[in-house]
């Protein structure tokens, strides 16, 4: 039975229209109204009429509003409800089904929302409710009260991985078996999850019967990063989607650990391609700080793909001790390292002598020195290979006729002169192949060809620790791959040659991959001794995890570690994120390499499917009330005209059918009047607005929160009345803004302190502040959170507010303020710009590099001025005065008057810079400054 739309909440008040009758029969009858008549009397003659009077009568239009405004003001108390998605009167269990993957982040807003409404229309109808996430651990599912009901649906969050939605079935099916009543509502994000289709597959074969709703975007909306490629050196990430939404360009950020923005990227899709990738041409410096890249605007952990140390791209300098006839292609050993290490390194190669290209490799900052048959150093060159090994590079050597003579102690292990010859024509020995891999070898887990073949090596003195040295041996057990740790580097030995003539291993893929591991530990201090498990199998805890939204957090406490040699996808109990430590971290990411997002197909679910749409109830009461107070006012206006008190209005007024018509036409307009849109309404520019054109003044954005609005205030104040007292410039007092309101272009400088606790800004104030910073002004993001910087990166709360707020504008390149930059040299000459605090860092627009050849200048600045700067000193706190002039607050510094003399310089340098730009960088006015200074 479908039930009306309207609903009431307390429904036993309707009675009371059964008392209308009543109101009716005390309203009809309206005593006739006192006249007053002047004296004398004999005008009383002429005043009275000849006909015949009778009591007067309420008229009946009257009567009619004064019931129709007493049926409407029982109807309010009522609480009508109006619900257009009510579906019908039902009293049987509710089964809420809420899809929290990383897919449902993008609008988990929404869908809150939505669920909320669901349970609260439950609640109403007397209804038991269930809800479950497809993307926590499966449990046993209970009915509850709607009450409960909507306190667990609160605790739901999104999760940075794909659901196991199949994973539920047993908990459902035991559910429906104890209800068989129960209906079925499902807010789906319309994406595959682990299980693909198997859950509505498993879903329809144990609700049929049942009836099912599914609410759902049109398209399926999210869009991922599955795995980042190298590509000719270059990054290349990425991006799916699970069908075409009309999603179909963005941008892709590359982010450092302190979430700094390095370089971005605009991708798009081909028509109805669900596939695209983008690359990043960047340096190889930049390219290895890369720590992760995202998808601008997307907010969910499949939006992000984070690098582990594996993934950055090394400086590898290779040397041959050989004769330029040997350095020919082919011939030469380099050949195989260079071809073998290209897509994965950046390479260099050694000019000159051995020694001269030794220091070389060295100056240049390699990460990994190849040394292909270099038999020996001379001291200082031994001296500077010793000391790039000890402090934590790698040294990648290969056998040959030299190191085969030489004596050289840059060797993992004691060698034999001489070499070992392996099927020659006075052997008794035939070519060896490799042995397997033993599980502390970093190259475990790689297949060895069968072709494999070894005809010469060079062999290692027997000692006692020789088997913890040993990463690959043949299979009579000769070691052919030894490694030993020196200070916090690595030295590795191939016991053979780089090229062909020793072994065929130069030709093999097995080559390739070796050398690839073999890089990947360069900076790396793990331990690679037999005490320690394998590299690939070393169990890493988690230390850095991403929450749903994309954002990093602590790991939560089901997190479990994981081994070096994981490449699955993330799930509930190895969320994504770093593992293990800074130096060497391991990364698990929401989805790998090959993934796709596939779109979910609800047609054998035979369910009715509905838009996910917003909020449809309506709450009547208010509109009803303001119904009855308009009708109230319309009877007092009517009230006193029939009784004479508004006798100055026309005689014609007073007819019946006239007042019925206007009493008509007052409700018709009070029932479909639409109110007046503010965009619509002229009004007079705030008096703030005038007096901001016509004087020079600074802003701060008022956040909310008393205690940060009172300091941003004061401190501008001081900062104000130092600049009138230090320069010329004679600011107005400033003022603190709305950016979703307040016009911001009558302010050169807007102030704007983070408060993590605070709502987001909302999407008018990020376009007023996007539209500020393109014409020209300046914006100082303060966190004040230096004093609670954190040494191994991870992001205050402040920071991560900032990020999340900066993500969707077009931020500039950034980077700490240079000393030669102009805003240190508008006013004062500045090394920094404290605040309270001056141990945090200042961003400021990145300049050009200067361009070769060009002089250098004492002050350099780009074209315009710099919209954004970044700082976590509070400056505000630094600045602020009380009325008395007395300091606020106390500056954390060894020297405090002199911190905060900086800090109002520093204030002083950015006014001036936002307001002058790149004068004092432009040498068009050195001679007349000059001639200024001589006179």
């Amino acid at each position: 039975m479908l039930g009306p739309p309207l609903t009431f909440t307390a429904p036993l008040v309707l009675v009371a229209l059964a008392a209308l009758p009543a109101i009716w029969l005390l309203l009809r009858i309206t005593p006739p109204q006192p006249r007053r008549i002047d004296f004398p009397p004999l005008r009383i003659l002429a005043d009275l009429r000849p006909d015949r009077e009778t009591p007067a009568r309420t008229p009946w239009w009257l009567l009619l509003l004064r019931l129709v405004l007493a049926a409407i003001l029982i109807v309010a108390a009522a609480g009508p409800i109006w619900n257009p998605l009510a579906e019908g009167e039902s009293r049987s269990p509710l089964l809420l089904i809420v899809d929290n993957g990383f897919a449902a982040a993008h609008d988990w807003r929404e869908r809150m929302t939505i669920a909320s409404e669901r349970i609260e229309g439950a609640a109403r109808e007397g209804r038991v409710v269930t809800v479950l996430a497809t993307a926590a651990e499966p449990s046993v599912v209970q009915p509850s009260n709607p009450a409960d009901a909507l306190e667990r649906l609160r605790s739901f969050k999104p999760q940075p991985h794909l659901p196991n939605r199949q994973a539920h079935l047993d908990s459902i099916a035991k559910f429906l078996k104890d209800t068989p009543d129960a209906e079925i509502v499902w807010i789906s994000d319309g994406v595959a999850g682990v299980d693909g289709q198997g859950f509505i597959d498993g879903l329809a074969r144990l609700a049929e019967g049942h009836r099912i709703t599914v609410l759902r975007a049109e398209r399926a909306p999210p869009i991922a990063l599955a795995g980042i490629e190298t590509t000719g050196g270059q990054p290349r990430v990425r991006i799916v989607r699970a069908e075409p939404n009309g999603r179909d360009s963005g941008i892709i950020r590359a982010l450092d650990l302190k979430n700094l923005p390095l370089a971005d990227a605009r991708f798009a899709f081909a028509p109805n391609a669900t596939e695209t990738s983008v690359s990043f041409d960047v340096p190889t410096e930049v390219r290895n700080a890369i720590a992760r890249f995202e998808v601008l605007g997307e907010n969910s952990a499949g939006a992000v793909s984070l690098l582990d140390e594996s993934g950055k791209r090394r400086r590898v300098g290779l040397i041959f001790g050989g004769t330029s006839e040997q350095a020919q292609p082919l011939l030469s050993p380099l050949y195989y390292i260079e071809r073998a290490l290209a897509p994965y390194g950046e390479i260099r190669l050694g000019h000159g002598a051995v020694a001269d290209a030794v220091n070389q490799l060295i100056d240049e900052q390699v990460s990994v020195l190849v040394l292909a048959d270099v038999g020996g150093l001379d001291q200082e060159s031994l001296s500077r290979a010793t000391a790039f090994v000890e402090q934590g590079g790698l040294l990648l050597r290969f056998a040959g006729s030299r190191l085969a003579a030489g004596n050289d102690e840059l060797v993992p292990v004691h060698l034999r002169r001489g070499g070992r010859t392996l099927g020659g024509t006075l052997s008794w020995d035939t070519p060896k192949t490799f042995a397997p891999f033993t599980r502390e070898s970093p190259f475990f887990g790689l297949k060895v060809p069968d072709e494999i073949g070894i005809r010469r090596q060079i062999l290692a003195e027997p000692e006692g620790d020789l088997p913890s040295k040993i990463w690959a041996a043949l299979v009579d057990g000769t070691p052919i791959v030894t490694a030993d740790k020196r200070g916090d580097g690595l030295i590795v030995l191939f016991h053979v040659t780089a090229d062909t003539t020793w072994s065929n291993l130069p030709l093999s893929g097995l080559f390739v991959d070796m050398l690839r591991r073999i890089v990947a530990l360069a900076g790396s201090t793990r331990d690679m001794s037999t005490e320690a498990p394998g590299a690939q199998n070393q169990l890493v805890a988690p230390r850095l995890t991403l929450d749903g939204y994309g954002a990093f957090t602590s790991p939560p406490a089901n997190a479990r570690a994981v081994t070096r040699d994981y490449a699955e996808r993330a799930n509930g109990e190895h969320p994504p994120g770093f593992y293990g430590p800074v130096d060497s971290s391991f990364v698990v990411n929401t989805l790998i390499p090959g993934d796709r997002l596939a779109a979910l197909n609800f047609a054998p679910l035979k369910a009715r499917e509905a838009p996910l749409a917003g909020a449809q109830t309506v709450d009547l009461r208010a509109p009803l009330f303001t119904l009855a107070l308009i009708l109230l006012l319309i009877d007092t206006v009517a009230s006193l005209w029939l009784g004479g008190h508004l006798a100055f209005l026309s005689g014609r007024l007073r007819r019946a059918g006239t007042g019925a018509a206007l009493v008509l036409a007052a409700v018709l307009i009070a029932a479909s009047g639409s109110p007046l849109r503010a965009q619509e309404l002229r009004q007079p520019a705030p008096r703030e607005d005038i007096a901001s054109a016509l004087v020079t003044r600074l802003a701060y954005v008022i956040t909310g929160d008393p205690q940060v609005d009172a300091t941003s205030k004061a401190g501008l104040s001081g900062l104000t009345q130092v600049i009138g007292q230090r320069t010329a410039l004679q600011p107005g007092e400033p003022i603190g803004i709305d950016p979703a309101r307040d016009e911001m272009a009558f302010y050169p400088l807007i102030y704007w302190p983070i408060v993590a606790n605070r709502p987001p800004p909302s999407e008018a104030a990020t376009r007023h502040l996007d539209a500020f910073m393109k014409g020209g002004g300046t914006v100082i993001f303060d966190t004040r959170d230096a004093l609670n910087s954190r040494p191994d990166g991870v992001v205050s709360p402040e920071g991560q507010y900032l990020r999340r707020m900066l993500a969707t504008l077009d931020i500039p390149e950034l980077e700490p303020v240079p000393r030669d930059h102009v805003v240190t040299k508008t006013f004062y000459i500045l090394d920094n710009f404290p605040g309270r605090y001056a141990t945090g860092q200042t961003w400021i627009e990145a300049l050009p590099p200067q361009a070769e050849g060009e002089q250098a200048r004492p002050a350099r600045s780009g074209d315009g001025v710099s919209p954004i700067i970044l700082t976590s000193n509070d400056l505000a706190a630094a600045w602020a005065v009380g009325q008395r002039g007395e300091y606020l607050y106390p500056v954390v510094g060894n020297d405090q008057l002199r911190q905060r003399e900086l800090a109002y310089r520093g204030g002083i340098n950015i006014v001036m810079y936002a307001l002058t730009g790149n004068y004092k960088a432009d040498q068009v006015h050195v001679p007349a400054l000059l001639e200024r200074i001589g006179q």
